[in-house]
């Protein structure tokens, strides 16, 4: 009983703390602003974003007390079981918009929590091969097998946002890993070249919000509508805002969407470019923590998985923030720990926990 106390004393001792208190702050923040966007109401998106803070906070706990080992062991039957479920969602939209999946009455988004299930499974694969066999480019197939299948899935559904993130935070791995730049080049080289191609495969609701990205000021009422008042209430704001629950453009309902994707907005208006700068830094904070974590792990295995939690959280951030101030086209991004939504709310704690579980278990040997 004794050894356990122990065991359990140093498991509680070996947590991350610092990364559950800034995730704390940012779910209080989300909270406060999910309370102005509903005009001082705690209903119908506060209480229930609070509460999934609390719910993602006791996953990162939960997870912490899970050997890392048994992460790596679980990887490939969790990506494949992702894969099942997307292909299951595939079917039950029948052709039309499957992304959701309702259980008792709780929607649930499955091509988020795939994003980790992804970097888990790449970080097994790579923490396998002998690094002898890092050079050559058939090492690098099969892993791009594993990112292309669940990328064309979610793309089908249509949701092309979370696909490119999923892309792109799982592409990061394999550059990690030790991909040549010469393979770096010629992909770049092959992506460019098939611009025209991919444009000819998006929807038609897809190229408009590129060409409104281009020219947001050519339909103001039409599709530039949510970028165009967007930047009115983040210029509105000025440097200190107008105040809490003083956003004319959110108060009014001018900001579309303003419980998701542009809640960045709305706290820029109201608490002005400090407010904006306070969020980005604590984003830095938590990133910065997770890259940190990566140099202090002892398995290539965790060192990945770490890499690949902290570029999933900067996508997440980099296209949100982009998006409303029109540097990205809109794509429906949320805003991590602060818009409000579920599925990625607990997706970010998920991988969370798994980086909680790294730095509790998976110590380097000189220690």
């Amino acid at each position: 009983m004794a050894a356990e106390n122990v065991t359990i004393f140093r498991t509680v001792l070996r947590i991350p703390w610092h990364i559950l208190l800034v995730a704390g702050v940012l779910v209080t923040v989300g909270a406060l602003a999910l309370y102005s966007a509903s005009e001082g109401s705690w209903t119908p998106w506060a209480g229930k974003h609070a509460v999934r803070g609390a719910v993602g906070a006791a996953m990162v706990l939960v997870l912490a007390f899970i050997d890392f080992r048994i992460l790596r062991i679980w990887a490939y039957p969790v990506y494949l079981l992702s894969i099942v479920v997307l292909i299951v969602l595939l079917g039950i939209g029948g052709g039309g918009v499957a992304r959701w999946i309702n259980i008792g009455g709780f929607t649930f988004q499955p091509s988020e929590p795939t994003k980790i299930a992804v970097l888990l499974a790449l970080a097994r694969y790579f923490d396998s091969q002998p690094l002898d066999k890092m050079r050559s480019i058939l090492t690098y197939l099969p892993p791009l097998v594993m990112i292309i299948v669940p990328f064309i899935l979610v793309v089908e559904q249509p949701d092309l946002g979370t696909a490119l993130a999923l892309a792109l935070g799982s592409l990061t791995l394999l550059f990690v890993a030790g991909l040549p730049w010469r393979y770096i080049l010629v992909s770049f080289i092959g992506l460019v070249a098939a611009v025209p191609v991919l444009w000819s495969q998006l929807h038609p609701y897809q190229k408009t919000r590129v060409m409104t990205f281009l020219d947001p000021e050519a339909d103001k009422l039409g599709a530039g509508y949510q970028i165009t008042q967007s930047k009115i209430a983040l210029g509105s704001g000025g440097l200190f805002g107008k105040g809490f629950l003083m956003g004319s453009q959110s108060q009014l309902n001018y900001l579309p969407e303003k419980q998701t994707d542009f809640v960045f907005t709305m706290i820029g208006e109201e608490f002005g470019l400090v407010g904006n700068l306070f969020i980005l830094g604590l984003y830095l904070l938590l990133i910065g923590s997770v890259l940190g974590i990566s140099y202090r792990v002892g398995s290539r295995f965790a060192q990945l998985t770490c890499i690949g939690v902290a570029m999933m959280l900067f996508l997440y951030v980099f296209v949100n923030v982009a998006m409303v101030t029109g540097l990205l086209p809109v794509v429906g991004a949320p805003l991590p720990l602060i818009s409000y939504g579920g599925t990625a709310m607990l997706t970010v704690f998920l991988g969370l926990g798994v980086v909680a579980s790294a730095v509790v278990h998976d110590r380097p040997a000189v220690e």
